[in-house]
This record gives structure tokens, C-alpha cells and sequence, in this order.
């Protein structure tokens, strides 16, 4: 059930992230957002922005990816909130819209980690109300610019999905947006 009209539980999200563990992902292009080229019959997002530079902005950028912040910005909670990034692992990120919360169910289907690019993907899993991948990367050019990079593609997985269509289009394109301000506010520091 993607949409509930209460806080889902503690009790209730470990339930479900459970439940996750034998189920196949929702979608066949695994790994597809660490091509060039994104499958056909999907929506595309390549948004990217500069988070700072230099040594402590790289390692900040890091921290945050590791700890959630860009979903913690967007105002998602990740259950549970000290998930591990690794392949293979199961999160449930709930997103409230206005008297309503939203459950969606991931895997983590691959983690980069080179000296200049770190990062990971996750996958939708049933339950969840898009269909799809999405990639969150930095990367860190010669001259230390740190650039914080979101690849997806997804397509409405649910009825409700269908029927919100450019509604929630737009709290997709909200959400990426949040997403790299999370970041790049956290790399900064206090």
C-alpha cells in the first residue's frame, strides 16, 4: 500500500522492509543508470549541480551521501535511518503530502566507489508508486570542484501515480531539486 493517511510505524516499516527481501525489483533495466543511455518508455532526469571545492567539501559531500541528508532535505524519511548503502540493501523512504505519506520501497542496486566518483542507485520494488532507477553521484574534477550529479528514469507504477500526472511530475522535480540542495548545504558545514 504506497499511500496511508497516518505516520506509518516503526513496528509497520520494519514489517515491510522485511517483506522486501525476495522480492524482485519492479523493473528489467538493473543498473541501466550507469549507462550513457537510459531505457526507452520511461521519463529521464540528468540534473547536476557544483557543491563546492576542495578536501573538506569532498569529504562532506560523502558523509552526506552516506548518512541520507539529500532525502532528509526533501523531507523523506529512510527507514531504517542508519541503512547501510551497499548493494542489496532494502529502504523504505516516506514522503508526507500535505494530510497523506507516501511509502516507497528500494533496493540498492550499485555503489561507485573511485577516487573522483562515489555514489550508489536504488531500484523501486513492489509497493512502490513509480517504476524505475535512480542514481545519485558525486564527483570531483582536478581542480577539486565537487559536483553532486541525480540520473533517473521512472514511469507511474500505480493507478494513483497515473492519475496524478503532471502533479506528480512536479513533486518529482521538487524532490530531485531538494535533493542536491541537501547536499550541497551539508558539504558546506555549519
Amino acid at each position: 500500500m504506497p499511500i496511508v493517511a497516518r505516520s506509518p510505524s516503526e513496528k509497520y516499516l520494519e514489517d515491510l522492509r522485511r517483506s522486501l527481501a525476495d522480492l524482485p525489483l519492479t523493473y528489467e533495466e538493473v543498473g541501466a543508470t550507469a549507462g550513457p543511455t537510459l531505457p526507452k518508455g520511461y521519463r529521464h532526469d540528468r540534473v547536476s549541480a557544483e557543491v563546492g571545492r576542495g578536501a573538506g567539501t569532498w569529504a562532506r559531500a560523502q558523509e552526506a551521501l552516506r548518512t541520507w541528508q539529500a532525502h532528509r532535505r526533501a523531507q523523506a524519511t529512510i527507514y531504517p535511518g542508519s541503512a547501510v548503502i551497499a548493494a542489496g540493501t532494502e529502504v523504505v523512504a516516506t514522503v508526507r503530502l500535505g494530510p497523506l505519506f507516501v511509502i516507497a520501497p528500494c533496493r540498492v542496486v550499485y555503489v561507485t566507489a573511485e577516487p573522483d566518483r562515489v555514489g550508489f542507485a536504488y531500484g523501486t520494488l513492489p509497493g512502490h508508486p513509480e517504476r524505475g532507477e535512480e542514481a545519485f553521484h558525486l564527483t570531483r574534477s582536478d581542480d577539486g570542484t565537487v559536483r553532486f550529479e541525480i540520473v533517473a528514469f521512472s514511469q507511474p507504477a500505480t493507478a494513483m501515480a497515473r492519475l496524478g500526472g503532471p502533479l506528480s511530475r512536479l513533486v518529482q522535480n521538487r524532490t530531485t531539486l531538494l535533493y542536491l540542495e541537501g547536499v550541497r548545504t551539508y558539504a558546506r558545514g555549519p
